[in-house]
């Protein structure tokens, strides 16, 4: 089994993916894959500029739940009721405002929502103070659990709304419980697909993974239900190894192709 969590890569049906579950063959048959489960999806307002500006990643969340009427009170003050208008209302329109499954615009979507990072300076800031209160609460409270086993993430991150700005110890909370939500759900979808299909081998890729509390938390409740768990070593877990990965692919599909012509004209 294959989890693929990242920023936005476009998927085999034309769609926004980042947050995947995939069976993946072994390899020379490394071109031989399927798409099992992923993150519930979740809109882009306003496309690419959603990956810079967490808040309306978090908006997302809100029109998702059918909460679009709170978004311009919520981050009106914050960002200018301008913007909060035009998102609110890109999204009730369909316009601009594709969907994706990324696990990094979910990491944004939890940023936002709990006002750590509404506008990002360099490129995944929102996901890095996530992980570090989510770090700093875990340290301190190391037996601290959240329950989950879905891959929507939403009605967790809606429970963020409710935070007071400036309550620095319900903040990391709620940056903790993101973190165990994330790697809870998506633990028990690998584990079931991984039943289902007869594998014990679990691999990592995705720069989501340059987290240590979701690699680690994660490799180890897999590891705890008899799965091994591979993660990029020598090369990066970013757009490195995906390049890597991907070069590999291609050179699996040649080769069989190439095979496959050989056959024919035997």
């Amino acid at each position: 089994m294959g989890l693929a969590l990242d920023g936005v890569g476009l998927g085999d049906d034309g769609g926004a993916w980042g947050g995947e579950v995939l069976w993946v063959d072994s390899y020379a048959s490394a071109q031989r894959w399927r798409r099992i489960d992923h993150l519930a999806p979740i809109l882009l307002a306003g496309g690419d500029t959603a990956a810079r500006e967490p808040w309306r990643m978090a908006a997302a969340v809100l029109h998702g739940l059918g909460r679009g009427d709170e978004i311009e009170a919520r981050f009106g003050p914050l960002v200018g009721a301008q913007a909060a208008r035009l998102v609110r209302t890109l999204m009730e329109r369909q316009v601009n405002s594709p969907s994706t499954t990324s696990a990094g615009r979910w990491f944004d979507a939890a940023a936002g929502a709990l006002r750590l990072c509404l506008h990002q300076r360099v490129e995944a800031e929102a996901a890095m103070l996530l992980e570090q209160h989510a770090s700093q609460w875990l340290e301190a409270h190391p037996e601290f659990d959240q329950p989950w086993t879905s891959l929507d993430l939403a009605p967790l991150v809606a429970e963020f709304f409710a935070v007071e700005e400036g309550d620095l110890e319900q903040t990391a909370r709620g940056a903790a419980r993101f973190h165990l939500g994330l790697v809870n759900g998506m633990a028990d979808s690998a584990i079931a697909a991984a039943r289902r299909y007869g594998t014990r081998t679990v691999v990592f890729g995705g720069g989501c993974f340059f987290n240590k509390v979701l690699s680690e938390r994660l490799s180890a409740t897999l590891s705890d239900a008899g799965l091994a768990v591979l993660r990029p070593d020598s090369v990066g877990c970013g757009d490195a190894g995906l390049a890597l990965g991907q070069a590999w692919v291609a050179a699996c599909t040649v080769e069989a192709a190439l095979m496959n012509l050989s056959t024919v004209e035997v």
